[in-house]
């Protein structure tokens, strides 16, 4: 597995290594003690998530607050995602800046997305699964959301607004400089 630490601090993308020939390939997609070496921390992930989305669909831009927020190693199983991450860490360097990544089935890259960053994906692809592991159990009592279309943040989700398909949650969520919960 090769860990890219990205020019926002803590984002990692990770690239595994495939093992190929003519029946197919075989890839680590986990491991413990390489992900908490490479990321300079111990992480427990206690919870695996999974979702199935058709095109246009956008999840996000979604966090948890304290005391349940959550780090996210997440990756596209099938089909393909513009997976957006945003430092809502008051304190940090990089407040209010994002980062794109195209996760594909084919291309294999996951994403390690810490707790201080609000995180969404749109589906590029007919149909996406989305596979993610948490370190903390989801409680909609401390979920939160940031505005996909905030233009201050000015995201390019690489699919025209009027073929988003949104969930009523989503389509409220407020602007970064109007949302209250953010980490310090």
């Amino acid at each position: 597995m090769n860990f890219l630490p990205q020019v926002i601090p803590d984002i990692v993308l990770i690239k595994p290594t495939l093992h190929g020939d003519d029946r197919g390939y075989f890839a680590e997609t986990f491991r413990q003690d390489l992900f908490n070496n490479a990321i300079g921390r111990n992480i427990n992930f206690i919870q695996d998530n999974e979702s199935k989305s058709s095109k246009g669909v956008l999840r996000g831009l979604h966090y948890q607050v304290a005391p349940y927020s959550q780090s996210k190693l997440v990756r596209v199983i099938q089909g393909a995602v513009m997976d957006v991450v945003v430092d809502i860490r008051k304190s940090s360097s990089t407040f209010g800046q994002h980062l794109s990544f195209e996760l594909t089935s084919n291309n294999k890259h996951q994403l390690f997305v810490p707790e201080g960053f609000a995180h969404g994906f749109v589906v590029l692809s007919d149909i996406a699964t989305f596979s993610y592991k948490v370190d903390s159990y989801y409680a909609p009592e401390h979920e939160r959301g940031i505005a996909y279309n905030d233009k201050e943040l000015k995201i390019n989700w690489q699919l025209k607004s009027k073929i988003l398909k949104l969930s009523n949650k989503d389509s409220i969520n407020p602007t970064l400089a109007n949302s209250q919960d953010l980490f310090d």
